[in-house]
């Protein structure tokens, strides 16, 4: 839930990007609905009402949320002001190599590794596990921040918006379900031992 929660704002970025421009008077001022900046404004305005939503029913957003929140507001409103998309352009990769940072330094920082705090609950794996998870995270966000880059400065800006909303969703997906193979026996493992507790206490 909270994952589909975080791709409202991109959601609503794409869809008001495909529309044609067109003005609309809204309480006497006209407004341009449509296009990229106007895009960028409504990026702006629903990732604040979708994060502070959440922060109001969890009392807390998450390091994740709170960096995508900030390089959000950091990259849209001098592309609003400017009317100048390269601002935009850096918001993935700069993100994404934010994550890895995070990642990286969860490290030295708690004695659970950034995959692990999220994962964690859910999969009951070693710590060689957790680190080796976390090495490949912190690759994967580096890899794809370079490629948001490099998609966003060489190619059309109708590839680049697909890219942003559809590709990157895509890829992460595919990371995501590449990696169930290698924690599945942990699960297995879990659910044997749940399962072993639960026959031992169970009345005869």
């Amino acid at each position: 839930m909270k994952q589909l929660l975080d791709y409202i704002p991109l959601i609503v970025f794409f869809t008001v990007w495909t529309l044609d421009e067109r003005v609309i008077n809204i309480a006497g001022f006209d407004y341009t609905l449509g296009g990229i900046f106007s895009a960028a404004e409504f990026l702006v305005v629903t990732s604040i009402l979708v994060y502070g939503g959440i922060f109001l029913v969890q009392k807390r957003l998450d390091k994740m949320q709170v960096v995508t929140l900030v390089v959000v507001i950091l990259a849209c409103l001098p592309t609003i002001y400017f009317r100048n998309t390269d601002y935009l352009k850096w918001k993935a990769p700069v993100v994404n190599w934010i994550f890895a940072a995070v990642f990286l330094g969860s490290r030295f920082v708690s004695d659970k590794s950034a995959i692990e705090h999220m994962m964690g609950h859910t999969v009951d794996a070693p710590k060689h596990v957790w680190h080796t998870l976390n090495t490949v995270w912190i690759l994967f966000f580096i890899v794809l921040g370079a490629v948001n880059l490099a998609v966003a400065f060489t190619l059309s800006e109708s590839m680049w918006i697909n890219f942003k909303v559809r590709g990157n969703l895509i890829i992460t997906f595919i990371f995501v379900f590449a990696q169930m193979p290698y924690l599945a026996k942990y699960i297995t493992e879990e659910e044997q031992e749940e399962e072993q507790s639960s026959s031992t206490t169970s009345p005869p």
